[in-house]
């Protein structure tokens, strides 16, 4: 029982399918650091300096507690007994997955549209109609003229 169970699940676990989607899975986890570095390092810095020096990361509101005007961040989290909704994180997040996703779309639509051109040939024309064929179509239009 035990033996049986064993080997089905090295069947499983050594399937194609499940070792593909694995690599993917950690290609797709440092791809996500690349994309991330991408809008920390470079994109968010030209974005600052396009507003005038705006750091997105630095911007919160506090809830609870207080905290002294233009405290960043860091130094405002260290503070007993404040609570912060962080704002700006999630702007660089969703600025990062933005991008993320643009890129996933441009890489996959680049790869679909390379597959479809290396492909076998779109719908190839279809052969002309028989002789038969032809007759056939011509006497029943005639037929339908006539009623």
């Amino acid at each position: 029982m035990i033996k049986k169970t064993f080997a089905e699940f090295k069947e499983f676990a050594f399937k194609g399918n499940l070792v593909d989607m694995a690599v993917g899975i950690v290609i797709g986890g440092a791809f996500g650091t690349v994309v991330t570095s991408l809008v920390n390092d470079l994109i968010m810095p030209i974005v600052g300096r396009i507003t005038g020096g705006v750091n997105f990361s630095n911007y919160y509101l506090v809830l609870k507690g207080e905290v002294p005007a233009g405290t960043a961040l860091a130094n405002a989290q260290k503070i007993d007994g404040v609570n912060l909704l962080t704002y700006g994180n999630f702007i660089t997040a969703f600025i990062s997955f933005l991008i993320l996703a643009f890129v996933l779309f441009m890489v996959i639509n680049k790869f679909m549209t390379a597959l479809k051109k290396s492909g076998p040939a779109a719908a190839e024309e279809a052969p002309a109609p028989s002789a038969e064929v032809t007759l056939l179509s011509e006497i029943r239009d005639l037929l339908k003229a006539q009623k």
